[in-house]
């Protein structure tokens, strides 16, 4: 057993003498989730809290890192809450409500962020969200956020994601210097999936959609129908890491990721037109 064991080490060692440089060293990408990003306050900027965690973790940005940041910090920096008591509901809201089961005037907030209702059923009611998404409640959220003395309050998506993660790249090369690309993700449920996965709700800085049709694959056919949603998947990547509870890591840098100078894609790519939309 053991000069089997050392004959299929020295194979190993042999076969990889063999293979170039790059093959051999393989290809590495880092998520740093650097601890103790504070608590937000409605209308604090949000680049000195990124740059002030990453300091205590003797972290510094350098030019090609994406900053991924999760939905609620943003959309507590922009005061995004509504007071329940403050909502009277419509006729609409209420024979929603009947139906799901939810908060009439939760309800009313979700029909104001939406511009269709796409199912509602017990228990949950589906919509194409102002920006797009087609999601549950709006991405409306009571988790995760500090109650106040009117009653219970919710928090909702940022008005122009998009336009958030612009000017936090903006402020970070500002304070910094560095080149850097801005993702702001939220968990989003799939029709054909169970379980949320990280999305790309807002980016600035780096494509989010690569279309690689007309490239050839590794055997030189043709791709005639590969489209990457590459903002998704750096989501999904950093979400592993800033879990879904408890866990305080509302801030990744991912590094090693390629990004292309002055990219310019947005969250906005990664919606499907309407026409297309074969689900909803």
């Amino acid at each position: 057993m053991i000069a089997f064991a050392k004959l299929i080490s020295e194979f190993m060692l042999m076969r990889d003498s063999q293979l170039p440089s790059e093959r051999r060293t393989g290809v590495r990408m880092e998520l740093l989730a650097p601890t103790g990003f504070p608590l937000v306050e409605a209308g604090q900027p949000i680049a000195p809290l990124i740059l002030a965690t990453l300091a205590a973790d003797k972290l510094a940005l350098r030019d090609g890192d994406v900053v991924v940041l999760a939905q609620k910090i943003v959309s507590k920096a922009e005061n995004r809450y509504v007071e329940l008591a403050s909502v009277e509901p419509s006729a609409q809201a209420r024979d929603l409500a009947g139906v799901c089961g939810k908060d009439p005037r939760l309800v009313e907030i979700i029909l104001a962020e939406s511009t269709a209702v796409v199912r509602c059923r017990p228990g949950v009611i589906i919509v194409r969200h102002r920006l797009g998404l087609v999601l549950a409640n709006a991405g409306i959220d009571h988790s995760n956020i500090p109650g106040s003395a009117g009653g219970d309050r919710v928090l909702l998506l940022p008005r122009d994601p998009d336009a958030s993660a612009a000017a936090l790249r903006h402020d970070l090369a500002v304070a910094t210097g560095a080149d850097v690309a801005v993702v702001i993700i939220d968990s989003l449920g799939r029709a054909w999936r169970l379980g949320t996965c990280g999305a790309c709700i807002g980016a600035a800085g780096l494509t989010t959609v690569a279309d690689l049709r007309g490239r050839p694959d590794l055997f030189g056919q043709t791709l005639v129908s590969t489209v990457v949603g590459t903002g998704d998947e750096i989501a999904a990547a950093a979400s592993l890491v800033m879990g879904q509870a408890a866990e305080g890591l509302p801030l990744v840098i991912v590094r090693g990721l390629p990004v292309a100078a002055a990219a310019r894609g947005t969250a906005a790519d990664l919606v499907r037109p309407l026409a297309e939309d074969l689900f909803t």
